[in-house]
């Protein structure tokens, strides 16, 4: 019998060649223990049985987040992580079983890129998502705090000042991160002559409304001239997901090893993009206790590298608070 643990149990040990499987083997498992994926999937007319390949599987859109329970199997509740949103805008709830997993899980993915958190001095520049309850990246956040055991990490919500003197005197030999969200970085930037050429400055996206959108494009090249720093990472998660991805520099993410992205057309969700631009599907293996296939309401463009990059939002969606710059 499939359960929440035997798909956990299948993370570490994926690769190229065993994700195929472990993904169809989800997606079964989920077609019929997740209520609402199963009366998605009838209404589609699709028997999961026929499906035989990761492309063929359809996604469901991330917008059920907002008014449905996504769960898959019978199982206790932990945590609920909740989206940001303005006021007055529905957010999407995501229940999670196991705070524990998701905090193990998002330390593997970043230390596979990034290496230990011991060897990190970790500082976050979060405010909005502080304020609030229920944020997956502030629980992740909290976690890479405590494990770098630094007496530096920690989170600033309202001591830039000392943030950025702070960070310019940690040159111990350790790694820096600041981890920041896009509308906090950019207050930084502008208020403060820093230097923050041996720091790893990662932004997890979001204007919140404080600010004017920018692209990515825009928005690195302001922070890495004020910052001097010579490339912006970026993380790429959301509420609904389990997984991270990160760029190292360019905009252009990674796909962790949970991690696979599709294309599919912006006018037809069931077909797939290879030509240009189309909306991303995220195949996320660490949501074996949910649904692991979202169609999320972002554009992208996967490279001939692999890597993947964020182009925007589609017309007429909310804008989300991680990682979305408009285009």
């Amino acid at each position: 019998m499939q359960t929440f643990e035997s798909f956990a149990a299948d993370l570490y040990p994926v690769n190229d060649q065993s994700f195929e499987e472990i993904a169809l083997r989800l997606f079964r498992f989920q077609a019929e223990a997740n209520p609402v994926y199963h009366q998605y999937l009838t209404y589609l007319g699709v028997e999961a049985n026929a499906i035989q390949s990761v492309q063929q599987i359809p996604f469901l859109p991330i917008s059920f987040f907002k008014e449905h329970d996504i769960q898959s199997g019978e199982w206790p509740t932990e945590i609920i992580f909740t989206s940001s949103g303005t006021t007055g805008q529905q957010t999407s709830r995501h229940a999670i079983p196991s705070l524990s997993f998701y905090q193990h899980h998002s330390r593997v993915l970043f230390e596979k890129i990034y290496g230990p958190l011991d060897q990190f001095h970790v500082l976050c520049l979060l405010p909005s998502y502080l304020e609030r309850t229920g944020s997956s990246l502030v629980a992740m956040a909290n976690y890479f705090i405590r494990e770098s055991n630094s007496p530096f990490s920690g989170f600033y919500l309202h001591e830039t000042e000392k943030l950025v003197g702070q960070l310019e005197a940690l040159k111990d030999g350790r790694k820096v991160l600041l981890l920041g969200v896009t509308f906090a970085l950019l207050d930084l930037a502008e208020n403060f002559e820093a230097d923050l050429s041996h720091c790893i400055v990662m932004e997890t996206g979001g204007m919140k409304g404080r600010r004017q959108e920018l692209t990515r494009e825009e928005l690195h090249l302001i922070l890495a001239k004020n910052l001097n720093i010579t490339s912006v990472h970026s993380e790429y998660g959301m509420t609904e997901m389990l997984s991270q991805c990160y760029s190292r520099g360019g905009g252009l993410f990674e796909c962790t090893s949970s991690v696979r992205v599709i294309l599919r057309q912006v006018n037809d969700p069931f077909s797939i993009e290879t030509a240009s631009a189309g909306v991303i599907n995220v195949v996320d293996l660490a949501n074996a206790h949910s649904c692991a296939f979202i169609e999320t309401q972002d554009l992208g463009r996967i490279h001939q590298t692999g890597h993947f990059e964020v182009l925007g939002r589609l017309d007429n969606s909310d804008v989300r608070g991680c990682n979305l710059m408009v285009a």
